[in-house]
């Protein structure tokens, strides 16, 4: 079994955040690892794939994250 890569995570957490959470300091876990396997520091999120799209929801997702090793940066929509 191939270890996940920077996209499967980062899809795994879109999946987590439409389903109410779901399992999602696992899925945190598991890209932080392949973000490190990558040589990356920091996740790249679509705004537009987000549950709560608005400021608050955005900075709120970037502080959970960053309480768990992992930087949020959001892409330009």
């Amino acid at each position: 079994m191939s270890e996940p890569t920077v996209a499967d995570a980062t899809n795994r957490i879109y999946e987590s955040l439409q389903a109410d959470n779901a399992d999602i300091d696992v899925h945190i876990a598991t890209l932080k690892a392949a973000l490190t396997r990558a040589g990356l520091n920091e996740a790249v999120f679509d705004p537009a794939r987000l549950v709560q799209n608005n400021r608050s929801g955005r900075k709120r997702m970037q502080a959970y994250f960053r309480q768990r090793g992992v930087m949020v940066k959001f892409s330009a929509s």
